[in-house]
């Protein structure tokens, strides 16, 4: 199968074998998805720790709550390393594992992780720690992705003054501080950075666009491709005015005071950033890397308990049952589950029946009744067994 994967999670009561045995359900599940539409494998889950039906019943609501704030987790983590990849997809690729596989092998050879989370415990305590897991792996990620969007974007601003056009680039180096009237009670000197089409109407306005401009003080600096710098000389205490009719203009007004050495500090403040950069950034891949590696593993361990408890409010006791993970494509997961639906719809007692045709549909009526007594999923569709559907990008 090419293109994106979609993961299905199926459990069948080991009745669907004429002998209740288990192996026999699970080749009955593998014969009933044909080749072309997806493969199947274990899925398995330790017995775990049950209690009462109403906690049961809660633990479900609060498991569908966890299992959605999982997915964003996984999302959120792989959005980072796509952000600091460059869109590089097979460099991403390489990032994503669990326990050091690859997806879709860790999720074949799935096995539950009885040491981190024992199968003696309450299933609301295993719930607890992994919710407190995926929070702990969201925060941590997201506080180093944070500072990480930080310096980029002081290292980002640091460059443009270096490359960008005269409206916004460092001039430090580029203006000398002779041209300045620095030392004077009433007189002050502003630079101007103007569009080079608007040049000749800056020399034509400029000493009556507000009052106390000093007649003929414009000295052209330099020019680049965009804009051309010029200092202009006026009272300070009409400066406030000057410089707003200057922005009404669409001439730029730069903010400059020179400082001996200021080339110097702003060449070692470049490096020191760049060098932040860096490391922050080899930062967020490491955490990024575990991280959804992490975050998946969690999500994978809340899912089987979600088929866990669906399955015993389901199934009912004794607990015997089977489930496999069918591996497909978002396209073929529509014809799995029409296959899935043609051979258990039994199971669901009258909430399918059969048209003229003899092709499976679901009895609106019965749903609707089956929605009441919580046995639809998230989407609104009834099943007539446990059924999960997740992808993972």
């Amino acid at each position: 199968m090419s293109g994106p994967s979609k993961y299905l999670l199926v459990s069948l009561p080991t009745s669907i074998s004429p002998s209740n045995d288990r192996e026999e359900a699970f080749t009955a599940l593998q014969a009933t998805i044909s080749a072309d539409n997806g493969t199947v494998s274990r899925f398995p889950i330790p017995e775990l720790k049950m209690g009462t039906l109403d906690a049961l019943v809660q633990q479900a609501d609060e498991l569908a709550k966890l299992d959605t704030a999982c997915d964003g987790v996984v999302s959120k983590i792989g959005d980072g390393l796509r952000n600091i990849l460059e869109g590089d997809q097979e460099k991403i690729n390489q990032q994503k594992a669990v326990n050091d596989k690859p997806v879709d092998q860790y999720l074949r050879t799935f096995t539950w992780n009885k040491v981190k989370y024992r199968a003696d415990k309450p299933l609301s305590e295993i719930s607890d720690m992994l919710q407190k897991e995926i929070v702990s792996i969201d925060n941590e990620f997201k506080n180093k992705f944070t500072q990480y969007t930080q310096v980029k974007t002081t290292l980002t601003t640091l460059q443009r003054k270096q490359t960008g056009n005269l409206s916004t680039r460092s001039l430090a180096s580029i203006v000398d501080p002779s041209i300045l009237i620095q030392s004077s009670e009433y007189l002050e000197t502003h630079l101007i950075a103007v569009p080079n089409p608007l040049n000749k109407d800056f020399i034509k306005a400029y000493e009556t666009i507000s009052p106390m401009v000093v007649p003929r003080s414009s000295l052209h600096i330099t020019s680049d491709e965009e804009y051309t710098l010029y200092a202009v000389t006026t009272f300070k205490k009409h400066s406030h005015e000057f410089i707003q009719k200057c922005r009404e203009r669409r001439w730029t007004p730069r903010d400059f005071k020179y400082v001996e050495g200021g080339t110097e500090e702003e060449r070692k403040e470049m490096e020191r950033v760049n060098r932040d950069e860096r490391r922050i950034w080899g930062e967020v891949l490491r955490l990024g890397r575990t991280g959804w590696g992490d975050a998946v593993m969690v999500w994978i361990h809340v899912l089987a308990l979600r088929v866990f408890v669906e399955t015993v409010l389901r199934y009912g006791l004794p607990l015997e049952y089977v489930c496999g993970l069918i591996k497909t494509t978002p396209k073929g997961a529509k014809k799995v589950k029409q296959s899935l639906d043609g051979a258990y719809s039994y199971l669901g007692r009258s909430a399918f029946g059969r048209d003229k045709k003899g092709r499976i549909q679901k009895d609106d009526s019965t749903v609707s009744d089956m929605a009441t007594g919580g046995h639809v999923g998230e989407n609104g569709d009834y099943s007539p067994y446990v059924y999960y559907e997740f992808q993972i990008d």
